[in-house]
């Protein structure tokens, strides 16, 4: 009898090909993508430090990814928080933040003007979960102060409002709901943290969707949650329980489009100040919303707040919105998204805001005239000139 082993048959040899890779001596410059959806322990007592959530002791796919936690980290540090969580989407960042506060018999209050999905789900979901929402103007600080009740757990804000630009005093609305025992959520998109950071203003939570600005490629899905570390701790529970994580590739994505984000905010945020400069006095355009233009109502507000720029969006009502539309078609084209390097047009009173009555829509400034412009970083003078040629 042999006392060499036995050579295993083909097709065990072939199933355990690559199981079993050993590290690299040189580290690889870019991190890798970890496309595995469980990991393996060597033993009872690994397993139980992977179980348990300890750090890079990883154990599923839905828990934790590697390339998810260096995402993760990443946006803690530019948002300033203690922790953040990603999701699978932003609005699964925004369920799981209200969820991880709020439970039957709860109270939010909410600025009235929030993105139009954010909208529907504090409209039709929460209530039916029992928890109540009071939809305010989140400009009038008494009007938010007046809607807090014993039961109100979380005041929830756009930096930025989607589509009109309103801006939110978030430090002066940080105090009014702190001082009754509430918690200030922020959805922080429409900004990022290359122009706002929240939390340096009392934000307790703050939520992105990742497929804008943090990504700023239209390649990668995904949302966030960051904040202290006992909140984003009870939103990622939230996550893994309701299987809303992101995924590795998207993670992975993000942080290639993540490590310009300074760039391109700096790109954005000139090329949309310069075109609400000519456009507000271009005949043919009724009225542009861009909260650097000095006629913007929150303007002193914004340029204390904002000191490193606005972002790249604004909204606009032109003459005959359809012609202008189809005029700058191949050039700068109609998609139902934002923060791409290339600008492009969004129509919200069909997409965004589409879940509202036309009532809400009109009374809330969203007409079927309005455009949104999410302004790109091409060269300013060739934006001006398509512009220019879509308004003759």
């Amino acid at each position: 009898m042999s006392d060499q082993p036995s050579r295993p048959h083909l097709t065990t040899i072939a199933a355990r090909s690559g199981e079993f890779a050993t590290p690299v001596s040189s580290a690889p410059l870019v991190e890798p993508i970890y496309q595995s959806t469980v990991y393996a322990f060597p033993d009872l007592e690994a397993l139980e430090a992977g179980v348990a959530g300890q750090p890079d002791a990883y154990f599923y796919y839905r828990n934790a990814t590697p390339n998810g936690s260096t995402l993760e980290r990443a946006i803690a540090a530019l948002e300033g928080t203690d922790a953040a969580a990603c999701a699978s989407s932003g609005m699964a960042a925004i369920s799981a933040a209200f969820l991880s506060v709020l439970g039957a018999g709860d109270h939010i209050v909410t600025d009235e003007r929030v993105y139009g999905v954010t909208y529907a789900l504090l409209r039709d979901e929460l209530p039916r979960l029992g928890i109540q929402v009071s939809f305010v103007d989140a400009l009038d600080l008494e009007a938010v102060a007046a809607a807090f009740r014993p039961t109100t757990r979380l005041l929830h804000v756009e930096s930025l409002t989607n589509p009109l630009m309103t801006v939110a005093d978030v430090p002066r609305l940080a105090e009014r709901a702190h001082a009754h025992g509430v918690l200030l959520s922020v959805d922080n998109t429409f900004a990022s943290p290359a122009v706002f950071r929240p939390a340096e203003h009392g934000a307790d939570l703050i939520t992105h969707s990742l497929s804008k600005y943090l990504s700023g490629h239209s390649t990668a899905f995904g949302g966030v949650v960051a904040g202290r570390a006992e909140l984003v701790a009870a939103a990622r529970l939230k996550l893994v329980r309701l299987g809303g994580t992101v995924s590795a590739f998207d993670a992975w994505m993000t942080m290639q489009g993540l490590k310009t984000l300074g760039l391109r905010m700096r790109a954005h945020s000139g090329n949309a100040q310069a075109i609400a400069d000519v456009l507000q006095n271009h005949p043919r355009v009724k009225r542009v919303y861009h909260p650097g233009l000095e006629s913007h109502p929150q303007f002193r507000l914004a340029d204390g707040l904002y000191p490193e720029g606005f972002g790249g969006m604004l909204s606009l009502e032109v003459e005959d919105a359809p012609t202008f539309v189809k005029r700058l078609a191949g050039r700068i084209p109609l998609a139902p998204s934002l923060a791409d390097v290339v600008s492009t047009l969004s129509h919200p009173w069909s997409t965004s805001h589409r879940a509202l009555s036309e009532a809400d829509r009109r009374r809330l400034g969203i007409t079927p005239e309005l455009l949104r412009f999410s302004v790109g970083i091409e060269d300013i003078s060739d934006l001006l000139e398509d512009l220019e040629g879509a308004l003759v």
